[in-house]
């Protein structure tokens, strides 16, 4: 649950700078209505929605099983509804929907360490001392600006370590998180009546020019005073609605779960009804060096209801072509079995879910080795290239630049889309 603070503290300097600080440059639409939502299709920028799988999932306990192999562990294989295409038994609802997205199976990272690998998974970059790169969903909000939305158009649900960031961009576009979906916003009201609060505003007003006379450096005030006034103005918003998921039908309610993950999905859904750019809702546990099988039949029974009714509803609302979806960890599994039951950390090699927004669908790329011998999986695809791809669907020029901070220009990726995905 994401706590702000109570409207005491609005007089109070250091205060007032982490509120506004918490909620990014732009802001938000007007409440969209299902006509609305069902119509908008790409008449609108698109907008990235990522779920995470924290702590690395096993590709051969999701989306690339090898069942009855020396590798494949007790997972069993079902059929989806792409022709000739298995994923794992513990994703039975998203195996009817698996038709509306593309299977990648031969991603490839140099980073076997979580927050390395989490950080070149998020920004298509490794990690470098003299920079932060910006989190792919910091660039998309960054590039599609939308004045009418008075919410955060980064937005994290459910994080955990590493959450994505503004980086060179700024930390303005660092996500605006909500720890616990389930619980909504609080103190996002004020506590006293609109008059009171106003005159407290006026004085917080009267304590800002006091603060800039004489002072050579007005800029830096002048930016704290706009980040206030937009994060009143989100106060004020209805807009904040988009959080509040009890209002939802008991029923999707119920197909989403009733878990932190399950009402992410809920929200994140409703906030791109909205207009919010790009969102991450996070599943944690796939670290399995312990009871691998044990650990990944858990996170499916709470990831598999909530992604199938997520890419259900997109599709039913007419969201999915507007929408880019993209699911994936910051490496896989190793394909043998260590003597605790378990998988370690694999970055050769791992699998992906990838659709919507215009892309190409059905499609499934690269193989890994059902044998576990080569490490190099068939067609390998670096994270650049998954980024490029993506960039280039939602019409952003990947290889623009920009300077950072220390003046060196750096491009957002330095990939190469792929051209079996990209629509004709």
């Amino acid at each position: 649950m994401f706590t702000l603070p109570s409207s005491a503290a609005l007089l109070n300097r250091r205060g007032m700078l982490a509120l506004a600080g918490a909620w990014g440059v732009s802001w938000g639409a007007s409440l969209l209505s299902p006509r609305q939502a069902r119509a908008r299709g790409l008449e609108r920028p698109t907008s990235l929605l990522t779920i995470w799988l924290a702590g690395g999932p096993s590709q051969l306990e999701t989306w690339d099983p090898h069942p009855g192999s020396v590798i494949g562990g007790d997972t069993q294989a079902i059929d989806t509804s792409l022709p000739g295409v298995q994923i794992a038994g513990f994703y039975p609802q998203l195996a009817e929907q698996l038709t509306h997205l593309n299977v990648l199976r031969s991603l490839v990272s140099k980073e076997g360490d979580h927050e390395r690998g989490t950080y070149l998974v998020k920004t298509g970059y490794r990690p470098d001392p003299t920079l932060v790169h910006p989190a792919v969903g910091a660039i998309v909000a960054h590039e599609r600006p939308n004045a009418e939305v008075r919410v955060p158009l980064h937005v994290s649900l459910n994080p955990r370590g590493w959450p994505a960031r503004g980086g060179y961009l700024g930390d303005q576009l660092d996500a605006f998180k909500v720890f616990d979906p389930r619980g909504g916003l609080t103190n996002v009201k004020a506590q006293v009546d609109t008059q009171r609060q106003e005159r407290r505003v006026a004085g917080l007003q009267v304590l800002e020019q006091a603060f800039r006379k004489g002072r050579h450096r007005a800029s830096q005030p002048a930016l704290h005073a706009d980040t206030v006034r937009r994060a009143l103005d989100m106060m004020d918003s209805e807009q904040l609605a988009a959080f509040e998921i009890d209002g939802e039908p008991a029923g999707v309610r119920g197909a989403y779960g009733d878990t932190s993950f399950g009402r992410g999905c809920l929200a994140a859904r409703r906030l791109l009804e909205r207009g919010v750019r790009a969102i991450e809702v996070t599943l944690d546990g796939f670290d399995s060096h312990v009871n691998n099988h044990e650990t990944h039949k858990a996170r499916g029974a709470e990831l598999d209801p909530a992604l199938a009714t997520l890419v259900k509803e997109l599709v039913e609302r007419d969201l999915l072509q507007s929408t880019v979806l993209l699911v994936v960890g910051e490496f896989g599994r190793t394909p043998r079995i260590n003597p605790a039951g378990g998988r370690d950390h694999w970055p050769g090699g791992f699998s992906c879910l990838l659709g919507g927004g215009g892309l190409q669908r059905g499609r499934v790329l690269g193989a890994t080795d059902p044998k576990g011998e080569r490490m190099q999986p068939e067609r390998p695809i670096e994270i650049a290239d998954l980024y490029a791809t993506i960039l280039e669907t939602l019409g952003i020029d990947f290889t623009q630049e920009h300077l950072t901070p220390i003046g060196r220009p750096m491009a957002y990726s330095q990939g190469t889309p792929i051209e079996e995905l990209l629509a004709g």
